[in-house]
């Protein structure tokens, strides 16, 4: 069964990605490995009072610092954004909003 992560930037841009195959996941330590070299790639900054780095906040920060346009091309790096959550959350199924700031 394939797994399924969409990110939302408004209620009508709405991106889906499917990851097929199971065996082409990373590791649980390679996709946050993935998830904090984009944190720094794209210079995230953290909204926690105490700095502190969430799994939740990065994923949320990563989709928005990288923008719309990476997941509106539907190119390799939102194939790797989407395979690195569903590792990294364990769930087949992930809907990242970013206009509510929310992830379930």
């Amino acid at each position: 069964m394939p797994s399924t992560v969409t990110v939302t930037f408004a209620r009508d841009r709405e991106y889906v990605f499917k990851v097929q195959d199971s065996s082409a996941r990373p590791s649980h330590d390679e996709a946050q490995q993935w998830l904090d070299r984009e944190w720094s790639d794209l210079d995230c900054t953290t909204s926690h009072p105490l700095g502190k780095v969430l799994t939740l906040d990065k994923i949320l920060t990563v989709a928005k610092y990288a923008g719309e346009k990476h997941f509106a091309e539907g190119g390799r790096w939102a194939t790797e954004y989407a395979r690195a959550v569903i590792t990294t959350l364990e769930r087949d199924t992930v809907h990242v909003d970013i206009a509510e700031w929310v992830v379930g």
